[in-house]
C-alpha cells in the first residue's frame, strides 16, 4: 500500500496553499507563466514549498498548474513541456526530502479546452495530452498525481486515464470547483463526483477553491455522506472572498478563520485539509496547529 494511504489511515494531514498568489508577490506578472520560473527562479518556487513544508504542511504541490501544452503554448513555451513540468517536480522533491512525511503532489489543472459535445476534446485525446505532463512530472520523483479545480468529469477521467497509463503504482488525488449552486461550472455535484470518480479508481477525492469556508463546509458534509468505503476526503477553501483594494485583489479569510474550518474539516471525517486561493503559509501553520 501507498505510503500516502497509510498515513491517512493513522491521521488528518495537512496540505499546502496558494502557489500563484504567492508568487505574484514575489513579482510575477499577471501575463507571467507560472511554470518558467522553475527554471528561471528555482529559488523562488523553492522557497514558498519550503515555508509550507515548515508550517506543518505533509503535501506540497508542484509549480505545474499549467503545465499542460495548450496553457504552455500561451507563452510560446509548448517545446519546453517536459524540461518545465520536470523541474517543477524536483525542486518539490527537493523540498520534501528535507521534511520527513511530506510528500509531493505533481499539479495538473483543467486543460482549457471543453470536452465533446461542447468543444473538441475527446477522453482519448485528454489521455494523450494528460499523459504527456504526467510524464515530466513523474521524472522529477512525484508522489501522487493532484488533478484540481476541474469543472466537467470527462476532463477528470482523462486525466485519471492518463494517471494510470504512465504511473499506475502512484495515488491520485482528484478535487473539483464547486461555486455555482454547490455545482461545478459544468453542473456536477459534490456527492456525484465522490462516486463517479470512485468508480475510476480514486481514492483521495475533493474539492478546491470554491467561494470560502461557508460554502465549502457544505460542499465537504456531502462529500463525507457519499463517500464509498476506502476513499479519503480533501478540501482546500480558498482564503475567504477577494476583495478590490486600490488595484489589486485581497482575499479576507484570515488565519485564524482557516483553522477554524480545519477543525470543522477534521470533526466532519475530512481527511486532508488545505486551502487555495489567497492563503500562505500563515494560513498552513493555523490549520495544521488545529487539526495536528
Amino acid at each position: 500500500m501507498s505510503a500516502i494511504y497509510e498515513a491517512l489511515e493513522k491521521a488528518t494531514l495537512t496540505s499546502d496553499g496558494a502557489m500563484g498568489t504567492m508568487l505574484q508577490a514575489r513579482g510575477l506578472t499577471d501575463g507571467g507563466a507560472p511554470e518558467l520560473w522553475n527554471v528561471e527562479k528555482p529559488e523562488e518556487i523553492e522557497a514558498v514549498l519550503e515555508a509550507y513544508a515548515a508550517a506543518g504542511s505533509n503535501f506540497i504541490t508542484t509549480n505545474t498548474f499549467g503545465g499542460t501544452r495548450g496553457r504552455l503554448a500561451m507563452h510560446g513555451l509548448e517545446e519546453r513541456l517536459f524540461e518545465l513540468n520536470k523541474a517543477g517536480a524536483q525542486i518539490a522533491r527537493r523540498v520534501a526530502d528535507r521534511h520527513p512525511g511530506c510528500f509531493v503532489m505533481g499539479d495538473i489543472g483543467p486543460s482549457g479546452d471543453l470536452m465533446e459535445p461542447m468543444g473538441t476534446m475527446s477522453v482519448e485525446s485528454g489521455q494523450a495530452l494528460f499523459a504527456e505532463q504526467i510524464r515530466g512530472l513523474v521524472a522529477g520523483g512525484i508522489d501522487a498525481i493532484l488533478i484540481e479545480t476541474m469543472s466537467d468529469l470527462g476532463e477528470v477521467e482523462a486525466a485519471i486515464k492518463a494517471a494510470q497509463e504512465v504511473a499506475p503504482n502512484l495515488p491520485i488525488i482528484a478535487t473539483m470547483s464547486f461555486d455555482t449552486n454547490l455545482r461545478t461550472m459544468m453542473g456536477v455535484k459534490p456527492a456525484m463526483a465522490v462516486q463517479q470518480l470512485a468508480t475510476l479508481g480514486v481514492r483521495i477525492i475533493g474539492a478546491n477553491c470554491g467561494r470560502g469556508t461557508d460554502e465549502m463546509a457544505v460542499i465537504a458534509q456531502d462529500m463525507v455522506n457519499a463517500r464509498p468505503e476506502g476513499v479519503f476526503i480533501i478540501t482546500q477553501s480558498n482564503a475567504g472572498l477577494p476583495k478590490l483594494q486600490g488595484d489589486e485583489f485581497i482575499y479576507d479569510g484570515t488565519p485564524e478563520e482557516l483553522g477554524k474550518y480545519a477543525a470543522q474539516m477534521k470533526a466532519m471525517g475530512v481527511n486532508i485539509v488545505g486551502s487555495c486561493c489567497g492563503s500562505s503559509p500563515a494560513h498552513t501553520a493555523a490549520i495544521h496547529a488545529s487539526i495536528g
